[in-house]
């Protein structure tokens, strides 16, 4: 009898924690500027500003450990991403559809220790990651859909 009572409270306290856990990012590289809400609601994130320039908006939302910067083309679409704070973001959803592309690039991506820059350029999508501990950063992009005369120093 203990034991199917422990069983039963082990479950449901694995139930609490699932329910409990944050979600992961929902926007991605390539999709639509509707994306960058789905991405501040979905890690309970603060919409700190919409910055205009001439060729682009930058939507920057941030948690509790990361600024996210989406870059948005005039078009609507979401052409580069970069982030700074405690931890590196998980990638996988911020890359979307390129995310299996930047996987397969990694495992190829010579291995050199004691560097603080990380870059992994794949046929689609270009990504760097640099920092120290508690001050990562890093940035992605695809280099097809950046608007005309925007640079990837303009992606920060």
């Amino acid at each position: 009898m203990e034991r199917g009572l422990y069983s039963v409270i082990l479950y449901f306290g694995i139930f609490i924690a699932l329910l409990m856990t944050p979600q992961r990012l929902q926007a991605a590289l390539g999709e639509n500027t509707n994306s960058v809400e789905s991405d501040r609601r979905a890690i309970s994130a603060a919409r700190e500003n919409v910055s205009a320039f001439s060729n682009y908006t930058v939507h920057a939302i941030s948690s509790h450990a990361t600024t996210i910067r989406e870059y948005v083309s005039q078009d609507g679409i979401v052409f580069g991403v970069a982030w700074n704070g405690l931890i590196h973001p998980d990638l996988t959803p911020l890359l979307g559809s390129y995310a299996g592309e930047y996987r397969e690039a990694l495992l190829q991506a010579p291995r050199l220790h004691g560097r603080r820059h990380f870059e992994v350029k794949a046929q689609h999508v270009v990504v760097e990651k640099w920092g120290h501990m508690r001050n990562h950063r890093g940035r992605a992009y695809i280099p097809s859909l950046m608007p005309t005369g925007v640079s990837t120093d303009d992606i920060k």
